[in-house]
């Protein structure tokens, strides 16, 4: 009886070690979603059930009962924030839930094309954008002139990355793949050493003193030029406004 009651428990215990290693698993699978972003927007009062039924409702394949049931194992339920926000193609339930949940900042820099949704913002300046390249790379005027075409980018979302697949994509092409970095230096340096080509401000280059080592090539109209807006979410406090007064 006692050897039977001990396999019991053991049967137990690692079913349940099976279905929260499964659970473990599925959370940091990518979901699938449409081949471009999906814009979400989460309208301030709505619950932790309602915000997954917003994520399916909007196109992200994933059951929003399972999904909810993520929002309240984590903890997190209770944290996520009302707002817009822009899904990748990709993302995994344990991101989207860091996304929700994450408002920290009270405004960010952003640059065109973005969805602002109901989030207010202001602009802020106009860049120059250049492609980079390695100083002895033949002149670039067209996607298919690349000797590489691996892209130096930052994570998915970035406005320069979408406007640096849009220029491929006006070429009939698309590039062989995509390096994530996390700083323009790394870009540049990466551009530097040959191993792709990105898009950075004009500006950047010579305050970075980095224009010696890489090749500027200019980019056709309208990727050319680029708008950065102030966004904020909710009402300001007392030192973002005194920010927007100065700006």
């Amino acid at each position: 009886m006692r050897r039977f009651l001990v396999t019991v428990f053991l049967l137990g215990a690692l079913a349940a070690i099976a279905v929260g290693g499964a659970g473990l698993w599925w959370v940091y699978q990518p979901l699938r979603t449409p081949a471009q972003a999906v814009d979400l927007s989460i309208d301030p009062g709505t619950l932790p059930r309602g915000v997954a039924q917003a994520v399916a409702d909007a196109g992200v394949d994933v059951n929003p009962d399972l999904l909810y049931l993520w929002f309240r194992v984590s903890g997190q339920d209770r944290q996520i924030k009302a707002g817009s926000y822009e899904l990748e193609p990709g993302i995994t339930p344990h991101r989207l839930l860091r996304k929700l949940a994450d408002h920290a900042l009270d405004a960010a820099f952003v640059g065109e094309p973005f969805p602002v949704g109901e989030l207010p913002s202001r602009p802020v300046f106009d860049e120059e954008l250049v492609l980079v390249t390695a100083k002895a790379h033949a002149p670039v005027g067209r996607a298919t002139d690349l000797e590489a075409s691996t892209v130096l980018a930052f994570a998915q979302g970035c406005s320069y990355r979408k406007r640096l697949e849009e220029w491929f994509a006006l070429d009939g092409t698309r590039p062989e793949r995509v390096m994530e970095l996390a700083s323009y230096q790394a870009i540049i340096a990466c551009a530097a050493a040959g191993t792709g080509c990105g898009i950075v401000p004009a500006s950047l280059l010579g305050a970075l003193h980095a224009a010696k080592d890489i090749r500027q090539h200019p980019l056709p109209e309208p990727l050319r030029h680029n708008r950065t807006h102030l966004v904020w979410n909710g009402e300001p406090g007392p030192a973002l406004r005194e920010f927007l007064d100065a700006i």
